[in-house]
């Protein structure tokens, strides 16, 4: 299970890395002006379904009857490409309603573009980009056989393939500058602002079909070859369905949550790219730690409690959520010890100015907060899906919306956009107790062992030492990252002294212990 954990994390670390650069270069080109933000609600679109079919909903339901039917050699093929050629059809219907609906959309994402130019903008781009859904979907599904499969590499990989679509998309339409006829209405800036916008929409499924292909060959190479061919409602897809609507409902809850968030952003200018910017950065450690985790977590579970091994379900689970939070716990002190240093360093260049780094930084703070309660989801959710049971996590999801909305929208009046992240983070944590109370219904395979609970208090001690030895340094290196040239090796300093001291501190307290480095490392 730690092979696993690694090698999703490793590539999900390097999709992250190069994700940096692709924002970097959006924040660069486009700053956080109307193109950026009529960019980034085109793509939260296809993302948003995105979530709600695929890793949301069926997923979640998929793996634990796929793996079932791999452990007894029950088709496990057959049931594959009934499904495969059952969301073909489902999603190529969707996506068709939404190119035509997509004014519709963009409203319900962003009523505030109503009346300016944004809207327009918003609805070209999503009109371009929505059809990412079914080729992302489409590889969701079958990254699920392969991760079933304990065949994380190219599922981990894929993702990567995007963002080097992205950056070459940005660089190449750069270099060749804008159409003559664009500058003459527009103005040089702007044209080119405009064809950068314009490319990076086509950026999206283009990516998208890079990823399908990529998942696809690693699929048949594994003995899944799927093809297209026409759907048939099987008595196991019927029971697909059943499982995965209240996933799905639940994922529709997750996605109202950041509906309204982006409502709330939407009033303010600017604030649309702000949150987008702070979340691409506390993105980092929750998809190196806790997407990894919930990937493999899942199949693991559910072939673990189908052989009715309870104790090495027990074990994996809170391995899982120890790993977690020992790599989170940290990142989310440092987002809310160094943000501006972290979000300066990295976006601060071209249209991206010192008021833009500063509305970022906060978002990032209140972000961190979160950290925690969002990787702890991916660890917890899993005890729910293994056992089939997604009405639980949907019913907890609606208590959550709840929370979100009334943050959001009863603190926009008192904060602005920061009451969309007030809301997010608060709504975290709500469905992570709301998880672990349900959690406690479900025996010795849910519950926490003595080992979790002994370095769970040294891991947060840990993270506090090293947030005070980070505010001593940022005090000390303050002036460099004033200067353009020191700035990057001011940051890498800081991170430097982040992970050496907590390093130190937690073998030191017995946070964790070197030979589970080691023997990590290892593997």
């Amino acid at each position: 299970m730690l092979r696993g954990f690694f090698t999703v994390g490793a590539w999900t670390l390097a999709s992250r890395i190069m994700g940096f650069v692709r924002d970097i270069l959006i924040a660069a080109y486009l700053g956080a002006g109307p193109v950026a933000e009529a960019f980034l609600v085109a793509f939260s679109l296809p993302n948003m379904f995105r979530r709600f079919f695929a890793e949301g909903a069926f997923n979640m339901a998929f793996i634990p009857l796929f793996s079932k039917k791999l452990e007894s050699g029950d088709d496990p093929k057959g049931f594959a490409q009934d499904a495969f050629a059952g969301m073909i059809l489902v999603l190529s219907l969707f996506t068709a309603a939404g190119l035509v609906f997509m004014p519709w959309l963009v409203t319900a994402m962003a009523s505030g573009f109503r009346g300016d130019e944004r809207f327009d903008l918003a609805v070209a781009y999503g009109r371009i980009a929505f059809p990412y859904i079914l080729f992302i979907s489409l590889a969701a599904l079958v990254s699920g056989i392969l991760n079933a499969n304990r065949r994380f590499l190219a599922a981990a990989a894929a993702p990567v393939l995007l963002n080097v679509v992205f950056i070459a998309g940005m660089l190449i339409s750069a270099a060749l500058g804008a159409d003559p006829s664009d500058i003459a209405a527009l103005g040089l800036d702007e044209a080119l602002t405009r064809q950068v916008g314009s490319t990076l929409a086509w950026s999206v499924p283009i990516g998208g079909i890079a990823q399908l292909a990529l998942v696809w060959w690693a699929a048949a190479r594994a003995g899944f070859r799927l093809t297209i061919r026409r759907p048939r409602l099987t008595p196991e897809l019927k029971k697909l369905a059943i499982i995965a609507a209240p996933a799905a409902l639940a994922g529709g809850v997750v996605q109202i949550n950041l509906l309204v968030g982006r409502q709330v952003a939407s009033f303010y200018d600017g604030a649309i790219a702000w949150l987008n910017y702070a979340d691409r950065l506390y993105q980092l450690p929750l998809g190196v730690v806790g997407i990894a985790i919930g990937v493999v977590l899942l199949p693991e579970l559910s072939r673990r409690l189908g052989a009715e091994d309870t104790a090495g379900g027990r074990h994996a689970f809170n391995r899982a959520a120890e790993m977690a939070l020992t790599l989170t716990v940290p990142s989310a002190v440092a987002f809310m010890v160094i943000p501006l240093p972290l979000v300066a360093t990295l976006f601060q260049r071209g249209a991206f100015g010192a008021d833009d780094s500063a509305a970022t930084a906060l978002a990032l703070a209140i972000y961190g907060l979160g950290l925690p309660a969002f990787v702890l989801q991916k660890v917890l959710q899993p005890l729910f899906f293994a056992r089939e049971d997604t009405r639980s996590p949907f019913r907890f999801a609606l208590v959550s919306m709840v929370v979100n909305a009334a943050l959001a929208i009863g603190l926009m009046p008192l904060v602005g956009f920061l009451a969309a992240a007030i809301g997010t983070t608060v709504a975290g944590w709500a469905m992570v107790w709301l998880l672990a109370r349900g959690g406690r219904k479900m025996g010795e395979a849910a519950k926490f062992d003595e080992r979790f609970r002994r370095r769970l208090w040294r891991i947060v001690a840990a993270s506090l030492g090293m947030g005070l030895c980070l505010w001593l340094a940022t005090v000390l290196m303050g002036p460099l990252f004033g200067m353009a040239g020191l700035k990057f090796l001011a940051l890498a300093a800081l991170v430097l002294v982040g992970m050496g001291s907590y390093f130190v501190i937690g073998t030191a307290i017995g946070a964790f212990a070197l030979s589970d480095i080691r023997g990590a490392v290892r593997r």
